[in-house]
């Protein structure tokens, strides 16, 4: 039985969310037919992609399995009351996940590495989900969500293609971080980072690939939920530990030499024009989608794919850091200034994200809730 045709399963990845077109009734066992579905190939080193959208659980569950036919793995991710995912977790038929939420919407993707694609190709998948024991929860924290500092890279790679298969521009704006948990869908933000050099300048980015230097190091995450280096501090990225500590040998999960402690990698343009670096650099990263409160997603149709973050509610307070487009945004509190025109119409209204900063309204869809500063 196929739970979503290529068309549904093309727009949901792109969407990021639910389809509102799903036929199939509900179900805590469902097989989807992934034969005539090619997967998006992108990130270093490269893997490929099926989204394979979300589904509706006939009884909330939190233990999933999948089983696949061929060569590959499955993450999935669960829906949440508040209308927030979960981050991705990988399952399998025999080792099966049980996430942080009991939930009534799972969205699964197929993972394929290119060594798994040069065998038995994918060809279908069948997940269960079920109720299991309460694993522990999601990280929980302040409003704004956990942060640590890292050190920050500049990715390039110009015309490439990034691990959910965007195609890197020129000054484009997102950011790598190493491990499949944090990756968005393309064109979406569900997943976004607030990354502040020590200039005071600020950028609100997707992230959009996988890297630097591992794959399966979710370092934010505390060595209960961590998915591999459990034995590092929350906070500290396996490559800084082999970098300075001489942990693993000095070595990645892959056995490379680590040549830098990166934690992150920025794209040319969060580089160079939202944070004005000219170097590798230490940064302070939020991982926006560990906090709590009001959320806005970014939406302009500006050739360079950004919004400026000002000082104050008005288009000529200075800039102090810039938004990508399809990034979220944490709100702290909402203030009248500027009128503006934007994307979303216009409106006087302005958001405060971070201390000192704010972006006008009428580029930020989906905001309920904020508080009058």
């Amino acid at each position: 039985m196929r739970y979503l045709s290529p068309l549904v399963a093309a727009a949901a990845l792109v969407a990021g969310l639910a389809s509102p077109a799903q036929a199939e009734p509900a179900s805590n066992r469902w097989t989807a037919d992934v034969s005539g579905l090619s997967p998006t190939w992108g990130g270093s080193p490269r893997i490929g992609l099926i989204p394979l959208g979300t589904h509706r659980l006939a009884r909330p569950a939190n233990a999933v399995t999948a089983a696949v036919t061929g060569d590959g793995v499955v993450d999935v991710r669960g829906l949440r009351e508040d209308g927030r995912w979960t981050e991705w977790y990988e399952t399998s038929a025999t080792a099966p996940v049980t996430l942080p939420v009991t939930t009534s919407t799972i969205e699964a993707r197929v993972v394929l590495s290119s060594g798994t694609a040069a065998r038995v190709p994918v060809s279908g998948v069948t997940v269960s989900a079920t109720t299991g024991k309460a694993a522990s929860g999601d990280v929980t924290a302040a409003a704004a969500g956990l942060a640590y500092r890292v050190y920050a890279t500049r990715e390039g790679l110009v015309g490439g293609t990034t691990a959910n298969g965007h195609v890197i521009r020129s000054r484009d704006h997102f950011v790598a971080l190493p491990s499949r948990r944090g990756l968005a869908n393309k064109n979406s933000g569900n997943y976004s980072v607030q990354v502040c050099a020590s200039n005071g300048r600020c950028e609100w980015a997707p992230v959009w690939d996988v890297g630097p230097w591992n794959t399966k190091d979710d370092y934010w995450n505390p060595s209960s939920t961590r998915e591999s280096f459990k034995d590092l501090p929350q906070g500290k990225p396996e490559a800084q530990a082999a970098y300075e500590d001489g942990y693993n040998g000095g070595k990645d999960g892959s056995g490379r030499k680590v040549a830098n402690p990166a934690g992150i990698d920025l794209a040319d343009g969060t580089f160079w024009d939202g944070l004005k670096l000219t170097t590798n650099a230490w940064v302070t990263v939020t991982y926006l989608w560990t906090g709590s409160g009001p959320l806005g997603t970014v939406r302009t149709t500006d050739a360079a794919g950004t919004v400026n973050v000002r000082s104050g509610a008005t288009s000529t307070a200075s800039q102090v850091g810039i938004a990508a487009n399809h990034a979220q945004v944490r709100v702290t509190c909402q203030l009248t200034g500027e009128s503006i025109t934007g994307s979303q119409g216009t409106s006087n209204v302005w958001y405060r994200i971070a201390s000192g900063k704010h972006i006008a309204k009428a580029y930020v869809a989906g905001v309920s809730g904020a508080a009058t500063c």
